[in-house]
């Protein structure tokens, strides 16, 4: 999970993301300010659309709930709640039980997800959803025994300031911590893994967040996992020092194209075929819509800028 408040206090208000993590509400007609802090979604944003980026960070506009992100928030919330009792009592029955209980408090923190459901009267399809949430969680139990871990933190957010300036921030879902003081950081998936050859773009979330607890602890972690809930898998990766600096060196270059960008207010669509599921369709030109006004001051392009978003090899 993470934040994506770029350059703010921590945020208390959360709204929820594609992959069922936590993301920073978003209020329409907020007065504009110019990004000044990156998350692992938002970088993931601008690499995949420069537009997309903007009209999450510059305009926020709202997105609608969907199911799928919705049970997502859900799963992390009981996968995090489990901890809390007893080692012995932290079974597969008594997290499915957590389900019920978890989801009211979904509902009364974000009253909006009630619409998925609005028509389903006799509730129905929302009992299919919860059992799908109920499977999901089943299936953590085959990949990893809550009995035998005892995480250093669960939902930790974390910031650091690189030499540049530029601050680093996300939600971390768990960090173990070995008797040995070796660190895994750990990330719930509620989706299917990703084939290998898109394996590396999946751990450049993890690679962040490493580089981030480098930064602030000096301590490069030991194993970064991903856990697929949607298919059983679990993706280790243990990063070396050459890691973080790569990683730096691309969030730099990210982030140099991100200012320039926000400077010019030149944001481009990049088409793919995830514009099917995007929320924006209606104000972007590829779809025939139009962008709203610009709210931040612009100045000329340099001739000649780098294109936006896209990155070199690591």
């Amino acid at each position: 999970m993470e934040t994506s408040t770029e350059g703010a206090a921590r945020p208390d208000s959360k709204a929820i993301t594609a992959d069922g993590a936590v993301d920073t509400v978003v209020v329409t007609g907020a007065t504009a300010i110019p990004p000044a802090s990156l998350s692992p979604s938002r970088a993931g944003d601008f690499m995949q659309c420069p537009l997309l980026y903007r009209f999450r960070v510059i305009d926020r506009l709202p997105e609608k709930p969907s199911e799928a992100a919705t049970r997502g928030t859900l799963v992390h919330a009981v996968l995090e709640r489990l901890f809390d009792a007893p080692a012995a009592e932290r079974t597969a029955p008594r997290a499915k039980a957590l389900i019920p209980g978890q989801w009211d408090r979904l509902r009364e923190s974000r009253p909006e997800v009630v619409e998925l459901f609005a028509d389903d009267p006799e509730g129905e399809r929302l009992a299919r959803w919860l059992a799908q949430a109920e499977s999901l969680v089943e299936r953590w139990f085959t990949l990893e025994d809550p009995s035998r871990l005892e995480p250093a933190e669960r939902e930790l957010f974390v910031e650091a300031e690189l030499d540049s300036g530029l601050r680093l921030r996300g939600i971390i879902d768990r960090v173990d911590v070995a008797p040995t003081g070796e660190v895994r950081i750990v990330d719930y998936k509620t989706g299917k893994a990703p084939r290998p050859e898109y394996a590396e773009g999946a751990l450049f979330q993890m690679k962040f967040y490493a580089l981030v607890v480098w930064r602030l602890k000096k301590v490069i972690p030991r194993r970064l996992q991903l856990v697929y809930l949607g298919s059983g898998d679990v993706l280790t990766y243990d990063p070396v020092l050459a890691d973080l600096e790569r990683v730096e060196r691309k969030l730099l270059a990210l982030w140099e194209a991100i200012r320039l960008a926000t400077e010019t207010g030149d944001w481009r669509p990049r088409p793919t075929k995830l514009c099917g599921w995007c929320d924006h369709q209606a104000h972007c030109p590829e779809f025939g819509g139009t962008p709203p006004p610009y709210p931040l001051p612009v100045r000329a392009a340099e001739p000649g800028g780098a294109q936006q978003g896209r990155m070199g090899p690591d």
